[in-house]
């Protein structure tokens, strides 16, 4: 199964994703993660990407791809994945069906996370990140076991600067401006699944799964 989650900022994507990860035994990719990884090991595609970061630059779009390409070649990825964070634009979804293609595969849905964009900034504030790992946490929808540490590595569990509630209203903007040209693309080929997650993250999943079901994914 390989799915794409799309979600605003403090959409309650992260938590979706973590869900359907344990259930269903998937990798969930994150580019962010991806990106750590490859400049911490030192990998001639993590010092390719640095040499962009340290001037202040963009990433370019055909390095991001080879770093999930390569991604997504590891073992993890045998039963399944979760993309998040990547495709961000038009031109990085049709390199990523382009990669796919060339395996023989593509991908079979992309998960739509719903919420309305009040909701959205009433929940950012409690959102948490853990530094060491990467793993999403919301001290009310899902908290730590031990407040400020993370249950999956025992790294501290933070809030990012971007979660807060001064910079997420610009965060939405950015969102809607690059994912809906996305959405539209991953509409056209009937492969977009919505949830939504306004109220209960339960109803949200439930959606979720009824989509899976009908495509035969799960």
């Amino acid at each position: 199964m390989k799915l794409i989650i799309l979600g605003a900022p403090g959409s309650g994507k992260g938590t979706s994703a973590t869900y359907l990860r344990e259930k269903y035994n998937l990798a969930h990719i994150s580019t962010g993660d991806i990106f750590r990884a490859n400049i911490k090991g030192g990998t001639p595609l993590g010092v390719e990407a640095k040499s962009y970061i340290d001037k202040g630059l963009l990433v370019p779009d055909s390095l991001t791809v080879s770093m999930v390409e390569d991604r997504l070649s590891q073992d993890d990825c045998n039963k399944g994945y979760i993309l998040d964070g990547f495709p961000r634009t038009i031109a990085q979804a049709q390199a990523l069906d382009e990669m796919l293609a060339k395996k023989g595969e593509s991908i079979d849905a992309v998960l739509s996370i719903i919420v309305d964009d009040e909701t959205i900034k009433g929940r950012v504030s409690g959102r948490r990140v853990c530094e060491k790992c990467g793993e999403s946490y919301n001290v009310t929808f899902r908290p730590t076991k031990v407040e400020g540490v993370c249950d999956s590595c025992g790294g501290n569990v933070v809030q990012r600067d971007d979660d807060k509630p001064e910079t997420v209203e610009a965060r939405l903007k950015t969102y809607y401006a690059n994912t809906q040209p996305l959405i539209d693309f991953y509409d056209k080929k009937g492969i977009i699944i919505e949830g939504d997650n306004n109220k209960d993250p339960e109803i949200c999943r439930s959606q979720i799964e009824e989509g899976l079901k009908a495509r035969g994914l799960i």
